[in-house]
């Protein structure tokens, strides 16, 4: 039997298990959550994770840019405010953005594949990236919000996604770790209710607020934005080395790992640049970590550059993959081979994606091993 008859059969193999295609449209959940939502405004909920720093102002610890403020003042985030000398923050349970989602928008390709969510996102982010995909609700104050956010707290939101069928709700659009206290409460009664909490985040927080929040939800995607610290300096508004500790912190306490590189052209997109970030990868955190290598489209401040090359992506998911890491897809790329998963074994199509369709053809989702040779692949399949 030749290989390409030895993968044919397996292939088929897959198919005999009855794995069908699971995912064929997204249907909103915007209207049918807009029936229920509560009044519009900001919230006066505490929030965690701050200390006094005399004379009525505060220190914010939840992320390295450790703003210290005066009463009435608020952190580079636009959502954490000092009143009365306390630290608040305004989004807690009010949100942006609402919607259904399929998993692979997270991007989350490793995790109930073919599933869609509820995915909402809240006004802010504690980091300023030029280049901003959300720009309108990210870079922004919640009161400058139109129409204003609405509020949608832990139980509304948990009800609503077991209504509609929803096995999980993720975080995104927006920073959620600027809303925190938001996301692990809803975590916490998300997993009361036979629910999963999903998180795509930037990752430029504290070790402390990092770790509380990875043992709280099921699974994070983090942007790893460039291995490069003037990247994050003049681009992002940050700092790396948070980023590459909040990644290792990631890895040791979720319970689920992705990662999401953007390729900006010009900015971030240098092969030997990207193939360090990778060694790191492999070294700190392991080879079979799913990488998501995206297509950039100009936005917010960037709007003067070309979208990302095709040929580019394509060269920096091969050095991936020479550098070792075992899943590497290409995001913003519909049609391409690269959204389908592989076996790193003996090379079969395990999941065929076009853009949110998907077909499991050569894994067991029960078992989460290849059909053809038996290898079992990291992730949650069922």
């Amino acid at each position: 039997m030749t290989r390409r008859e030895f993968l044919e059969k397996c292939a088929s193999a897959g198919l005999a298990l009855g794995v069908a295609p699971l995912f064929g449209s997204v249907r909103t959940v915007e209207n049918v959550l807009g029936s229920m939502v509560g009044a519009t405004g900001l919230s006066n909920t505490e929030a965690w994770y701050y200390e006094a720093a005399g004379g009525g102002k505060v220190k914010c610890t939840l992320c390295p840019n450790y703003c210290v403020l005066q009463k009435g003042e608020r952190g580079d985030c636009r959502v954490r405010e000092n009143v009365g000398g306390k630290l608040y923050t305004r989004v807690y349970g009010y949100t942006a953005r609402v919607r259904g989602d399929a998993m692979e928008k997270g991007p989350f390709f490793h995790y109930l594949p073919g599933t869609s969510s509820v995915a909402l996102g809240t006004v802010g982010c504690n980091l300023s990236c030029l280049y901003c995909q959300n720009w309108q609700f990210a870079q922004i104050r919640p009161e400058d919000l139109n129409p204003p956010a609405q509020y949608l707290p832990p139980a509304s939101l948990v009800s609503q996604a077991k209504k509609y069928g929803r096995p999980t709700i993720t975080f995104t659009y927006s920073e959620p770790i600027i809303a925190i206290e938001y996301v692990v409460e809803t975590a916490r009664l998300a997993h009361q209710n036979g629910l999963k909490v999903l998180v795509k985040t930037g990752a430029y927080v504290n070790p402390e607020p990092m770790k509380i929040l990875c043992k709280a939800v099921d699974a994070v995607n983090i942007d790893f934005k460039a291995y490069s610290s003037s990247f994050y300096q003049n681009v992002c508004g940050g700092t790396l080395n948070p980023v590459l500790d909040a990644i290792k912190t990631a890895r040791k306490y979720a319970p689920w790992l992705e990662l999401t590189y953007m390729v900006v052209p010009g900015k971030n997109d240098s092969v030997s640049q990207f193939r360090q970030g990778c060694q790191w990868i492999k070294q700190n955190i392991g080879r079979d970590v799913p990488l998501h290598v995206s297509r950039f489209f100009p936005a917010y401040r960037l709007r003067n550059l070309e979208a990302t090359p095709i040929d580019k992506l394509r060269e920096l998911r091969k050095a991936a993959y020479n550098e070792g890491l075992q899943y590497v897809y290409l995001g913003n790329l519909q049609g391409d081979p690269g959204e389908s998963t592989y076996c790193p074994k003996c090379g079969i199509k395990m999941i065929k994606r076009i853009g949110y369709h998907v077909q499991l053809l050569g894994i067991n989702p029960n078992t989460g091993k290849c059909t053809c040779c038996g290898i079992k692949i990291p992730g949650k399949w069922a």
